[in-house]
């Protein structure tokens, strides 16, 4: 029997890059949309681990409460430039306002860099397991959350260049390359993404 990783998203792009890292012999994955889980979490932490810490023990505590055994995965994640203070940091997503407005995004985002030369960034992602088990006495607990972090040095491009990927991706270049992570394809940049580095990480740690 396959054991269950709940990953703390709606989104089955993210459940790709899980399976395709830890692979799918022995583990099933699946979305708070496939537990049936629709309510709503408040990622109101104060860093990208204690967001990722958020949802990932609202979702095992949720899971205890309807007595089904499974390991949690939450991540949360965006861009952070050094030379304005980290931002957008955590705010990655709504960073001009709205959130998921991308173009409003990189154009905050150039705006605050002009006359700035020192361009250098990074891709973030912090990543939160809790594990939900059954005691002897039948009932469940939810464990510590355990963090693993995996990030992407890069530089922040003067335009806009490529239409693949999404964020901040048509801005961001990563170390070592000339292009950035919307010209890439997915393949690419999964190989060197701050997510999949944070997955790597835990997929090491399962293993040992």
């Amino acid at each position: 029997m396959k054991h269950l990783f709940v990953i703390a998203t709606g989104s089955a792009g993210k459940i790709r890059d899980f399976a395709h890292i830890l692979g799918t012999d022995h583990y099933e994955f699946k979305t708070l949309k496939d537990i049936g889980f629709d309510g709503d979490i408040v990622e109101d932490g104060n860093s990208f681990a204690a967001n990722a810490i958020i949802k990932s023990s609202v979702t095992a505590q949720w899971l205890a409460g309807k007595g089904i055994e499974a390991t949690v995965l939450a991540d949360d994640s965006g861009l952070e430039v050094f030379a304005i203070n980290g931002e957008p940091g955590i705010y990655s997503a709504r960073y001009a306002g709205d959130h998921g407005n991308d173009n409003a995004n990189n154009d905050k985002l150039l705006s605050k860099l002009q006359g700035i030369e020192n361009r250098s960034a990074r891709y973030f992602c912090a990543l939160s397991l809790q594990k939900v088990v059954r005691g002897e006495d039948g009932k469940f607990t939810v464990t510590e959350p355990k963090i693993y972090e995996g990030e992407c040095r890069g530089a922040i491009n003067h335009t806009p260049v490529g239409d693949m990927g999404f964020g901040y991706d048509p801005l961001f270049v990563p170390d070592g390359e000339t292009r950035t992570f919307a010209q890439m394809e997915l393949e690419e940049k999964k190989a060197i993404s701050h997510r999949g580095n944070a997955i790597r990480a835990l997929y090491i740690d399962i293993k040992e």
